[in-house]
Order: C-alpha cells, then sequence, then structure tokens
C-alpha cells in the first residue's frame, strides 16, 4: 500500500520537481551579488567612509553571520508553514538591504543595511538547498549542486555591468539599482516553490546511484536535536567551516588582494576575450564557482561524498598556493584565482548532501541551516584576515563573545551528553542555551555597532603577515579537511536511532552501513 501511495504521489508531482529546481536557482541567481559581488564595492565604500579597509570588511562578516546563523530558524519556518511567504519575505528583506547600503553614510547604517540584506539571503539560500534535498533523494548530490551553483556563478554575467555602474554612476546608484532588480526576481520565483506532499518519494528512489551512497543513506528522519548529539554533525561542521574559510577570505579579499599585486587594471586575453584582469577573473571566478559545484554533487554520487571531499580540498589548497606564487602574472592570476574557486565552491553541494543522506529528509532546511552557520562561523575570520594582511590592530571581543556562546551550545548539545557521558537536567540546559543566546547576540550587535560597551577590551596588534601569510592558513585548513574526510569521516559509521522507542541516536553497528 505505501509502494502503490508512493508511486502514484510520483507520478503526479514528479514533473513539478523540476519547476521548482528551476526557480530554486533562479532565486539563487538573484541573490548571488550580495557575496560575491561584495569586493566590488569595498573601495569605494572605504574612500567615500574614509575608514580602514577592515572595517569595511566588518560589513561582509555581518552579512555572512546573519545570512547563516538564522537559516536554522529560517528553516524550520520553511519546515513548518512552506517556502513561499517565506521566500517572498526573504526577495524584500534582501532588496532593502542592497537600497539601504546604497543610501548609508556611516559604519553603522552600512552594517545594519547590510544585515537586513543578510536576513533575507539566508532565507533564498536556506529554502533552496532544502527543497533540493526534499525533491531529489534519488539525486542528491546533483541537485544540491544545481541550486548551489545559482547561487556560485550567479553573479558572473552581472559583475561587469555593476562594476561599469559604479564606474559610471557611482556604487550608490549600483547598490539601490541592482537591489530593485534582485529583490523583485526573488519574489517571482517564490510563487513557484512548494515543498513535496507529505510521504512522496521519486520512482527512482533507491534504484540508483552508488553503493557507496546507498550505504551511507538512511530513512530515518532525525530531528535538529537528535542531529547535534552526533560525532558525524561536529565533524562534518570543523571541516566545513575550515575550508569555507580559504574561500570566504578568497571572496572579500579578491580585489584588494589584485589591487596590491597590481595587476587588476591589465587587460587579459583568454578564450576570444578581452578584459581587465580583475573583471576577468571576477566573471571566471563566479562562473566556475557554480560549476564546480553540481559537477562534484554528481561526483560524489557516485564514489561517494567523502571521497569527493579528499580530492576536492586537496586541490583547492594546491590552487590558493599556485595562485600565490604567480598573482604577479596577471594572466595567472585569473586562470588561478578560478582554479581556487573550482576547488572551493563544492562544499556547498556535498555537505548538504552528505547533511540528507545522514538525518533525513523531513527536516532537511532545518538540519541543513545548523551546518550552514558553519559559514557563518568561518566568515568572523575575513577582517582578521585583512588585520593580519595589513599588520593592523583587530578588535576581538566581538569573536570571541560569538566563540564562547558557540562553545556551550556545544557542551550543552553535544559535549555533556557524549563526551562527558552527563545528562544535563532540561533546566541546566536552558540556562547553558539561553546564556549562549545571549552571548551570540552580543557579539552580533558588537559587530554592527563596534562602539557598545563590553566590560573587557581585546584590541591586538596584529603581525603584519601580508597576503602570503593570510592564504597559508587556509592551504592547512584545506589539506587538514582532506585528511579529515578520508581517514575519519569516511571511516564513520552512518548514525541511527530507534524511532520506537525514541531514543537518542546511537552510532550504527558495523553491519548496519550497508542498511537501506
Amino acid at each position: 500500500m505505501a509502494a502503490s501511495t508512493a508511486a502514484v504521489a510520483s507520478k503526479t508531482s514528479e514533473p513539478n520537481r523540476w519547476i521548482v529546481l528551476l526557480f530554486s536557482v533562479l532565486g539563487m541567481v538573484a541573490v548571488a551579488n550580495f557575496q560575491y559581488g561584495w569586493t566590488l564595492f569595498v573601495p569605494p565604500l572605504q574612500k567615500h567612509l574614509n575608514v580602514d579597509q577592515s572595517l569595511i570588511q566588518v560589513t561582509f562578516t555581518v552579512f555572512v553571520l546573519l545570512e547563516t546563523w538564522l537559516v536554522p530558524f529560517e528553516g524550520w519556518l520553511v519546515d513548518t508553514f512552506g517556502p513561499k511567504l517565506l521566500v517572498m519575505l526573504g526577495g524584500v528583506l534582501a532588496g532593502l538591504g542592497w537600497v539601504g547600503s546604497g543610501k548609508a553614510d556611516t559604519l553603522t547604517a552600512l552594517y545594519l543595511s547590510y544585515a537586513v540584506a543578510g536576513l533575507g539571503a539566508g532565507i533564498v539560500y536556506g529554502t533552496a538547498i532544502g527543497l533540493a534535498m526534499k525533491w531529489f533523494p534519488d539525486h542528491r548530490g546533483l541537485a544540491a549542486g544545481l541550486t548551489a551553483a545559482g547561487f556560485g556563478a550567479g553573479s558572473a554575467f552581472t559583475v561587469a555591468p555593476i562594476a561599469n555602474m559604479i564606474a559610471s554612476a557611482g556604487y550608490q546608484a549600483a547598490f539601490i539599482r541592482w537591489g530593485i532588480i534582485q529583490g523583485a526576481t526573488v519574489i517571482v520565483a517564490a510563487f513557484f516553490l512548494k515543498s513535496p506532499p507529505a510521504g512522496w518519494l521519486p520512482k527512482t528512489w533507491r534504484s540508483k546511484g552508488s553503493d557507496e551512497v546507498k550505504k551511507r543513506q538512511s530513512q530515518v528522519d532525525f530531528t535538529s536535536g537528535e542531529m547535534v548529539a552526533t560525532s558525524n554533525f561536529w565533524l562534518m561542521y570543523v571541516m566545513m567551516a575550515m575550508v569555507a574559510t580559504g574561500g570566504l577570505m578568497a571572496v572579500a579579499q579578491l580585489k584588494p588582494m589584485a589591487v596590491d599585486f597590481k595587476v587588476d587594471k591589465i587587460p587579459v586575453s583568454l578564450l576570444g576575450l578581452t578584459m581587465p584582469a580583475l573583471t576577468f577573473a571576477l566573471s571566471a571566478d563566479r562562473m566556475i564557482n557554480g560549476l564546480c559545484r553540481p559537477f562534484w554533487g554528481w561526483i560524489s554520487d557516485h564514489i561517494g561524498r567523502e571521497k569527493t571531499m579528499t580530492v576536492a580540498f586537496g586541490l583547492e589548497a594546491i590552487a590558493i598556493y599556485v595562485l600565490l606564487r604567480f598573482a604577479t602574472n596577471p594572466l595567472l592570476f585569473v586562470v588561478f584565482s578560478a582554479f581556487t574557486f573550482f576547488g572551493w565552491g563544492e562544499i556547498f553541494s556535498l555537505f548538504p548532501a552528505l547533511c540528507g543522506d545522514f538525518f533525513g529528509r523531513k527536516h532537511a532546511t532545518e538540519n541543513y541551516g545548523f551546518l550552514y552557520t558553519a559559514k557563518g562561523t568561518s566568515a568572523m575570520f575575513v577582517p582578521i584576515g585583512s588585520a593580519l594582511a595589513a599588520g593592523k590592530a583587530f578588535d576581538f571581543r566581538a569573536d570571541i563573545l560569538l566563540l564562547l556562546g558557540g562553545f556551550l551550545v556545544m557542551c550543552a548539545v553535544f559535549l555533556a551528553p557524549t563526551v562527558l557521558r552527563t545528562q544535563l537536567s532540561r533546566n541546566t540546559k536552558a540556562i547553558l542555551l539561553a546564556v549562549a543566546g545571549v552571548l551570540i547576540t552580543y557579539g552580533i550587535i558588537l559587530t554592527v555597532v563596534p562602539t557598545v560597551w563590553t566590560p573587557f577590551a581585546a584590541k591586538w596588534s596584529l603581525p603584519n603577515t601580508g597576503w602570503k601569510g593570510v592564504f597559508r592558513v587556509a592551504i592547512f585548513f584545506d589539506l587538514a579537511a582532506a585528511i579529515l574526510a578520508f581517514f575519519v569521516l569516511r571511516r564513520m559509521k552512518a548514525p541511527v536511532k530507534s524511532e520506537a522507542t525514541g531514543t537518542a541516536p546511537q552510532m550504527a553497528p558495523a553491519k548496519a552501513r550497508g542498511v537501506a
């Protein structure tokens, strides 16, 4: 009976999943510039506001924090109320954020405006990836990759128009006009989004894909609370944060880096096209960043997520090393910056796919939202990277508060019950999470408004490591993540739980790894 019901649902609903995927990708394209077009605005903002570049780059950190750390809550709203209205709201917030950024005349106004943009972009991103995991359990890597490709490559064709508008009409006009265009596009795409019916499964469920992937897939749905009580989740979180750090540094710092190496305005001819090196690099990077996501997702559907991670992370480490070595050559700057993105962007297809494999479909949007906050964690290192590159002082107060809050959350939901073997009472756990929430909120507010009082000071001068020193850290993170993927994550058993008793997740016995 259940099989026939799934088959009927599949026949009536399966064609719609491709329409949903198409408009999910369109929504992602529309919010891509909020992150990947940011580097174009850094120099004119710095000139207009007359502040250090590291303070301008705090805007990027604010955006990523709000775009990532609220996705679990936004995902819960999507899983509860459906995607259409939430994504419409996301389009409105995203558009208003860029319009406000165009009108901002102070750092605080800029931070607040880009925070609003981050809220909107986070709703769109989390919803789109969640829908891909729900509609495509049979091609999870490819579907997540195609959706993430919209975000990665969405700005490829708009880099030149936005750069030209900044040069001709000013960055304020570019923020306002493109904010309206992109926000309206998201609202239109929202009309075509919906979640699959309860119990729906495609005809190809469990009939396609490699054994390497199937043995890691769970038919049991984990809640977010059950998910974060597993060691699988926390290892994935650490790995995603490490790899994202190098990529976000490249995204946020590419233009300042090109200016420092004096290659930004030198014409480069490649594949029949001639453009200034920086414009060419930005366009190529965005295109490669998008194309690599479905590519690596498709590869992972065949050889497994962990092996694919090992190869991709290793390639990114090599790419960053070669980019730094040859960045003074305009042509090689274009080629190897694109190569860097080829090995980085896949985290946004491989990690959601593996999250869906391990923890099921029902809570997929909310569950991946928690994992996606790793990107927000890594964003804290972007302005620190700018300060290191310039050898300037940096105020670590917000970072300390955010890290303390995150540590308390990890203790309450993971370390206490699993590592320390201590079951916290409900009141104790609630108190720890409440304190963590206060610290994280305080940290975000301090990031947006640096003049807020704190009972401690933490402004320290940093050594002048230059770009090479900053990116050597990224190379180390990439290599460490590649090693963890192959030697640790690949050997971990897929998590299971008892549906009948509702007990907490336990690690599967060895032969349970092959259970479908």
